[in-house]
């Protein structure tokens, strides 16, 4: 009976524990944290979550994301700067810039998985999916429906290749430092996507052309 009143004491307990996610902004510009705020926020807005606790949490784990991802490369950047400027010379230095990578991605990789998990916690699979669509320009559906809206005639393997190359190319632009470097994720797939279609058969240049002259026959409809 004593072990079932601490049960359920317990459960009770968990939903107000859910809640409890603070911003981590001590130490920041405020400036700085008020645009980082209003960035997750306009994420946040487009998930449809009805529970104003709930919505707050989120938008606080995704901020707290991105105050993560500067700080894991504010520490690369000062330890390369420091590196470049010391007196190692030679093989010395080029291994201490490649330790300083290292513990660059080492920090990334335990951060990208607690990231999904926190917000798993609020949201389902496919609002997580928008989150990550959010923090990456939506990259992943544009191409996308550009690409099949190009091929028109693409399979319906081409078409599940094609898309989990992209979704592979989002988890490495979730962690990239820029908009710059996000951008060069999904370009680095894209590449492969037009080699692996070439190699499918498909004359991209011609699909391009025939693509265009069908978008601008629509534009004059």
């Amino acid at each position: 009976m004593r072990l079932q009143k601490i049960l359920f004491a317990f459960l009770l307990f968990i939903p107000c524990a859910l809640f409890a996610v603070d911003l981590n902004k001590e130490g920041r510009d405020p400036k700085y944290v008020e645009s980082i705020v209003n960035r997750s926020q306009k994420i946040v807005d487009k998930l449809g979550i009805t529970d104003a606790k709930s919505s707050e949490a989120v938008r606080n784990i995704i901020a707290n994301r991105y105050f993560e991802l500067n700080d894991i490369y504010e520490v690369r950047d000062a330890k390369v700067k420091q590196i470049k400027e010391s007196t190692l010379e030679g093989d010395a230095k080029s291994e201490a810039l490649k330790v300083a990578e290292y513990e660059k991605d080492a920090a990334l990789y335990r951060s990208h998985f607690a990231f999904p998990a926190a917000l798993s916690l609020y949201l389902d699979a496919k609002q997580i999916d928008a989150v990550k669509d959010g923090m990456t320009y939506g990259v992943v559906d544009v191409t996308y429906t550009a690409t099949l809206d190009m091929i028109p005639s693409l399979t319906d393997e081409e078409k599940a290749q094609i898309y989990a190359w992209l979704v592979e190319a989002r988890e490495f632009a979730m962690d990239a430092e820029n908009s710059n470097k996000k951008h060069e994720a999904f370009g680095k797939y894209k590449g492969r996507i037009n080699n692996y279609l070439s190699q499918r058969g498909y004359n991209l240049t011609q699909e391009r052309d025939a693509w265009y002259k069908r978008i601008e026959e629509r534009k004059n409809k």
